[in-house]
């Protein structure tokens, strides 16, 4: 594939700590060593976090000054953001915007934008919502809205594409039966490995179980609260060790008072990525208690560590792993500890092996693979050819009886709003980016930050 300018649009980017955060800075950092020219917009980060950063290796990012309004997401705003995107996307020749997330505002707004200015789009969704509550409602509405358009549509797991595809409605209809558009892929998470190296295994007859998650009730963190006192009471020599920060810490401090496990139970608080290895390789199994999980980047890390997994059978989670790796649960307290209890024994026995798990997690899941795979989509929405504005609203339109006009209103404003900004800042007036760079440069500062890392 012949280099290309991507921009990367999304509300979740560093310094914030998560999975959609890493993936988007992990994807850019190797799209940029094999030639790629890669940038990021996201919002600002109050009060210094405002303009543009440069991160290793060579990846600018511009902080957009939007507040966020609720765990880092920006409020949709739609003509706000044209001006910004608009300069940003003609100042450094931007071929491509790759959006990621169903919850960030940004992410959205580039792709309604974005045709105006000839720039193809992809959309990458990094988590699974339902169907029946009001946020997911109005949330799978405008993502409907916003994909009718997209060019290419990424999913980390096949769970995930069925649950995207009915959310955004992703069906074209050829000759009277409708099928799925053929531009949904699927395209797993990865990892570093050489980052969570296990240690070698010692004797030891205390056995850590270890969880590494958000707080939230949506983490299952109710069923950590039932299931701790329960697996204490009937294994002594159990502990657990809990890394995280949410609403539900109030609830695991208050069952470790209630049931005297201050020594059995620690809690950790928020741990920063660089230390999460450091804390999975003190346990030997790992537990997630997810309600919900579209790939789960943090049992992969926690395999790569060298620990068995315990997991709810969840969305894309049985995906993940080889079965011998995992013991899996249904969401219900009960068979929860009987799976617990099943790995235990496991772990006991001797009967999982940690170094051979992360040699098997190296060749698995492999940022080199992910990016020659994403280059691949990219590649196949360059050559396609791209939609004019009457097919865009003849989509738009497919939205129903209300949704469909509302956001056909959106794109005409949105035509008429370009075409006065092209008017009032015309292009030639522009402070343009050098095309060219020195990859000789950047990728001796990718050498000393591996180095330094």
């Amino acid at each position: 594939m012949h280099p290309i300018s991507i921009a990367m649009i999304t509300d979740f980017f560093h310094p914030n700590v998560g999975g959609v955060e890493n993936h988007v800075y992990m994807l850019s950092a190797n799209l940029i060593r094999r030639g790629h020219k890669v940038i990021v917009i996201t919002h600002s980060h109050q009060p210094d976090r405002v303009g543009v950063r440069w991160l290793v290796p060579s990846l600018k990012v511009y902080y957009i000054p939007f507040v966020p309004i609720a765990s880092s997401a920006t409020l949709p705003q739609f003509f706000t953001f044209l001006p910004y995107l608009r300069t940003i996307l003609i100042r450094e020749h931007i071929h491509l915007i790759h959006a990621h997330a169903s919850l960030s505002a940004l992410g959205h707004e580039g792709i309604l934008h974005s045709h105006l200015l000839g720039v193809r789009t992809v959309f990458t969704d990094h988590s699974l919502f339902g169907f029946d509550d009001a946020a997911s409602i109005l949330t799978n509405k405008l993502m409907a809205g916003t994909l009718k358009n997209v060019d290419a549509v990424i999913c980390v797991s096949h769970t995930g594409r069925e649950n995207t595809v009915l959310r955004g409605e992703l069906f074209e209809k050829y000759d009277g039966k409708t099928s799925v558009r053929n531009s949904v892929y699927v395209i797993p998470n990865a990892l570093v490995p050489e980052r969570f190296q296990p240690c070698p295994p010692e004797p030891s007859d205390t056995i850590t179980i270890v969880v590494l998650s958000r707080l939230a009730y949506r983490k299952g963190i109710d069923l950590l609260v039932a299931i701790a006192p329960r697996i204490c009471a009937k294994f002594p020599n159990v502990r657990f060790l809990v890394g995280g920060d949410g609403p539900k810490l109030i609830d695991l401090l208050q069952m470790r008072e209630n049931h005297l496990l201050q020594d059995r139970v620690t809690l950790l608080g928020s741990v920063r990525h660089n230390d999460v290895r450091s804390v999975l390789i003190k346990g030997s199994i790992y537990l997630n208690t997810s309600l919900t999980e579209s790939f789960g980047i943090a049992i992969l890390e926690a395999a790569c560590a060298g620990l068995y997994v315990v997991s709810t059978r969840v969305g894309g989670v049985p995906e993940i792993l080889p079965k011998d790796m995992i013991s899996f649960a249904n969401p219900d307290e009960d068979d929860v500890c009987d799976a617990i209890e099943e790995a235990i024994q496991i772990v006991s026995e001797g009967r999982h092996d940690p170094l051979r798990a992360h040699e098997r997690i190296k060749t698995l899941y492999d940022w080199h693979q992910v990016t020659g795979r994403t280059e691949a989509v990219y590649d196949a929405v360059m050559a396609s050819p791209q939609l004019d504005l009457s097919a865009r609203m003849q989509r738009t339109m497919q939205l129903g009886v209300f949704a469909g006009p509302i956001y056909t209103i959106i794109l005409i404003v949105d035509c008429l709003f370009f075409l006065l900004l092209e008017w009032w800042m015309p292009r030639e007036d522009m402070d343009f980016v050098r095309e060219h760079w020195d990859q000789d440069a950047f990728a001796e500062l990718a050498r000393k930050a591996s180095k330094t890392e």
